[in-house]
């Protein structure tokens, strides 16, 4: 095994498919069986970062344990020449919110699956016992066929109940702000349904090509997912039917006893409705 220009161990590297502020993702094919896979690899800035190792660490203690259609799969954590990296399940598709700028008509032609896609992986990984809490267009993946993969669990919590939960103490606030529950904000223990709200941020998003709520600030924006009043997705997009606004709505009720208790309980309440008016 080498580590030079074009291969990482086994792994010889094909190419660099995305690069973010910590990690790089490349599409690569493992020498032996040329099976095709991709690599998550910290950036060099950040290699000897506890932190950041230990997201990868975690990332992999959650997603070794997954295997469903709509979540992708992580095969393994290498260490190989102190550089820390994920295998992963290599995935053609590209994230919804890259997607969303890009491709608005691959968008908006598989919108309704996409939804109910997305809550299915959702549901698959609660009952599995975590919390994604990073729920974001970023962090779903969709091929041109309309095919959903959930990804990233670095931020995944598992759930707690009874006592345990009473024990839990509060947690550190992590997660996208655009996107954040109003107990997530507070650092709060959580449940499944700080997913439910952040889903219907995303979900709205969708709907409507804008964020529910934006601020001058990021305490602003903090204090408006806390305080403010919850926006009507259909006064932005007129296609979409009064009941689905409402699940929205409801989705992302300040107070969790006010959502869907889980991805369940919205799955079965959005496939009893239309999304889009007939016609339209």
């Amino acid at each position: 095994m080498s580590y030079g220009r074009d291969f990482l161990g086994p792994y010889r590297l094909i190419r660099l498919v995305r690069a973010g502020n910590s990690c790089q993702i490349w599409d690569c094919v493992r020498e032996g069986d040329e099976k095709r896979v991709a690599l998550k690899v910290l950036q060099k800035e950040h290699r000897k970062n506890r932190e950041e190792i230990n997201f990868l660490k975690h990332e992999f203690e959650v997603g070794k344990g997954l295997s469903h259609e709509r979540v992708i799969e992580i095969y393994d954590l290498n260490f190989e020449y102190d550089l820390p990296f994920l295998v992963l399940q290599f995935y053609s598709g590209k994230n919804v919110k890259q997607l969303m700028r890009t491709d608005p008509e691959l968008i908006e032609k598989h919108t309704t699956s996409m939804i109910e896609q997305c809550a299915t992986g959702l549901h698959y990984l609660h009952e599995q016992g975590w919390i994604h809490r990073d729920v974001k267009p970023d962090n779903f993946l969709l091929d041109d066929s309309g095919n959903i993969k959930l990804i990233d669990f670095a931020l995944a919590h598992k759930i707690t109940t009874g006592l345990a939960s009473f024990f839990a103490g509060r947690a550190k606030v992590q997660g996208t702000r655009s996107y954040m529950s109003p107990e997530q904000i507070r650092g709060k223990n959580l449940d499944r349904r700080s997913d439910v709200y952040s889903l219907g941020c995303m979900i709205f998003e969708l709907l409507s090509s804008r964020l529910p709520y934006t601020g001058v600030s990021e305490n602003d924006l903090l204090n408006k997912h806390i305080r403010a009043g919850i926006p009507n997705v259909a006064a932005l997009n007129n296609r979409v039917t009064p009941e689905m606004a409402a699940l929205v709505m409801q989705m992302m009720t300040k107070d969790p006893e006010g959502r869907p208790r889980s991805m369940l309980k919205f799955l079965q309440d959005f496939r009893s409705i239309r999304v889009f008016k007939a016609g339209k």
